[in-house]
């Protein structure tokens, strides 16, 4: 009777789930009663203001433009507020193919002798020095400002600036370039009109009304209510009275050319970077090519002759000549110190792997399309609480395995160390938030929801995890280990432990790199990210790349006759992170345009929280690709 329930539920709750691309809304013309559960008016609904000279994102209404206090605002997932999203409802409101033109919103006055207008004013000509970005949507889809750039391409931006400002010595910024009358010396030029183009499809043949294929806009800036005249411009010590009058003008396309399950392409193809990806693909296989075949060389011929060649031997002084890995046996299975902390980052490490697995699986299958708004990181916070499990089950089983018997601080340190790390980071940015006004920071309520589902459900997953992984028997190992450690002998400088670490991880992040790039830009230039067919597959190979490259080092190691692999496996892949921090510094000073001591603090915090999740992941592949081919080779060895 329970899963007749359970599944009962879901059935209910798919009733009002769909797959982005797969439930699409009809419109029709006011009156037409010929098409069923058709609307005849067009919401049009505002997100945030965001820049890319800030790390600070704003709510719509920060920046007092015409709004629409009376509606309901849509409800919001996990991801659009972690993510600082802030959609709401406007006044901008259309029938559906009724033309409009220069159609009053509201209107704004401000009188620089009173402080609120004064405030009102200076934050507005902040956003438009810092080119703060409109988001618009219409049908769940962006309203895109297109315009001409360089090769006589059409680029289609997501957002458009609510202004711009002109410098003292003449020099236009950011789209004050787009008008040549925007020419008055030291003054903000506000866009206070749009003109709004959507295209729609008509559905023949099957009576399912028309569906919007594309909304694209273009802001202009008038003196006139009427549409006419100059550009509205504020110069930058006016004084007095100052009025804003919003308008906007509508029309409607007939495009027969677009279908509606294809409706974002020309956002994407605006996009050009399907080449560049190519590239970077074909870079990354013919280094896992390279170190496959270096792997398959070792474990073919050289192993293979060496294993063959130690078990003919008939005597002891045939064994006292050989030398290299064979003689570590007795000590490559010696617990490693600090082994309390190492599982701990091994649980962690295995919980944020198949997070991420499962997360670009579905990725790529159009579950968390850019259509489906916030469901990426919806995906990735509800799994990675639910994988408390595995994280707890092999951290217990690995320290178990180092003969470890404080099995509540291991049990603790799994469920509190590294989120605790990553909450305490995101706590502290969260306040710079705060006090910055910005929408991207969390809601009380938000932030206490989280906790209870850290508390409540990844706390108690991974404590059942330990528990199982406690209960189980220690991992066997196929050689025992002596009872006094080997003296490791003098080390040539490339089998050091520090070096090797750091030639560990060029090799993973030059597979990855570009791609970085890419994620890196939709993270901080708002830049919409679609390409995880190309993201899944340098996820795979960064996975054998991070192997192939730490198993070849620690056989260089234990030909060496060190046998400390364990932390120099986790560290020798892990220090891929290390290389993602010091590109992600370089990114911040040669390709942002950030300003302000409070986006540079987001900047770096934020960041530190990446390098630490991609140090857990990269490091726990390393170490347990090294388990695998240490437990592989000695089983094969004869010991008396």
């Amino acid at each position: 009777m329970l899963w007749w329930l359970l599944g009962a539920a879901l059935l209910a709750r798919a009733a009002g789930f769909y797959l982005p691309g797969l439930a699409p809304v009809s419109f029709c013309e006011p009156g037409n009663e010929q098409v069923p559960d058709c609307k005849p008016t067009i919401e049009l609904f505002v997100n945030r203001l965001d820049s890319v000279e800030s790390v600070l994102p704003y709510e719509y209404t920060a920046f007092d433009f015409c709004s629409e206090e009376k509606m309901k605002r849509p409800s919001e997932n996990l991801g659009q507020v972690l993510f600082g999203e802030r959609i709401e409802p406007s006044p901008y409101k259309f029938e559906f193919k009724k033309p409009a033109v220069c159609q009053s919103v509201c209107n704004r006055t401000y009188d620089t002798s009173k402080a609120s207008d004064k405030n009102k004013l200076e934050f507005l000509k902040k956003g438009m020095l810092l080119n703060y970005q409109h988001h618009w949507i219409v049908d769940n889809m962006p309203v895109t400002w297109c315009y001409d750039v360089e090769d006589e391409q059409k680029f289609c931006n997501p957002g458009f600036p609510i202004g711009c400002y002109v410098t003292e010595a003449g020099r236009p910024k950011d789209a004050c370039i787009v008008n040549p009358n925007f020419n008055e010396k030291d003054a903000f030029y506000i866009f206070n009109h749009v003109d709004i183009t959507i295209h729609y499809h008509i559905v023949e043949h099957e009576q399912l009304g028309a569906r919007l294929v594309a909304a694209k806009i273009e802001p202009k800036s008038f003196q006139s209510p009427d549409c006419s005249g100059g550009p509205k411009f504020l110069k930058n010590k006016q004084t007095g009275v100052f009025d804003i009058k919003y308008t906007y003008s509508v029309k409607f396309v007939e495009d027969k050319s677009i279908r509606w399950a294809s409706r974002w392409d020309y956002i994407l193809e605006s996009m050009p970077h399907t080449n560049i990806q190519w590239f970077s693909i074909m870079n990354s296989l013919v280094i896992v090519l390279f170190l496959s075949g270096m792997v398959a060389m070792i474990m073919l011929r050289t192993l293979h002759k060496d294993i063959a060649r130690y078990n003919q031997m008939d005597s002891v002084e045939d064994a006292q000549e050989e030398f290299g890995w064979k003689l570590v046996h007795g000590d490559v299975f010696r617990p490693p110190r600090k082994g309390m902390l190492l599982s701990v980052f091994l649980g962690s490490g295995t919980q944020i792997f198949i997070m991420t697995f499962i997360t670009l699986f579905f990725a790529c299958l159009g579950f968390l399309s850019p259509a489906n708004r916030g469901a990426l990181m919806t995906c990735a916070v509800v799994l990675w609480v639910l994988l408390g499990t595995p994280a707890g089950y092999v951290a217990a089983r690995l320290y178990k395995s180092f003969g470890g018997e404080k099995w509540k601080t291991n049990v603790l340190l799994t469920a509190f160390l590294c989120p605790g790390v990553v909450f305490a980071d995101f706590f502290v940015m969260n306040l710079i938030l705060w006090g910055e006004g910005s929408s991207a920071a969390m809601p009380f309520g938000t932030l206490v929801a989280i906790l209870a589902l850290w508390f409540c459900i990844s706390v108690p997953l991974t404590f059942l995890g330990a528990y199982f992984g406690f209960k189980k028997a220690g991992i066997e190992h196929p050689v025992r280990t002596n009872q006094i450690p080997r003296q490791v002998p003098e080390q040539s400088f490339y089998t050091k432990p520090l070096p090797g670490i750091i030639m560990g991880g060029i090799l993973p992040f030059g597979c990855i790199f570009i791609q970085l790039f890419f994620i890196l830009n939709s993270i901080w230039s708002h830049q919409m990210y679609y390409m995880f067919g190309f993201l899944f597959l340098v996820f795979i190979i960064l996975v054998i790349t991070c192997s192939e490259a730490t198993i070849l080092l620690c056989y260089f190691h234990l030909c060496a006759e060190d046998y400390h692999w364990q932390w120099r496996s986790f560290l020798t892949s892990g220090f891929t992170a290390v290389y993602f921090l010091i590109y992600a510094i370089h990114y911040f000073f040669s390709k942002l345009q950030i300003t302000g001591l409070a986006s540079t603090i987001l900047y770096f915090g934020y960041t530190m929280i990446m390098a630490l999740i991609f140090f857990l992941f990269t490091g726990s592949i390393g170490f347990f690709a090294c388990f695998w081919f240490v437990t592989k080779i000695y089983s094969v060895v004869k010991v008396d």
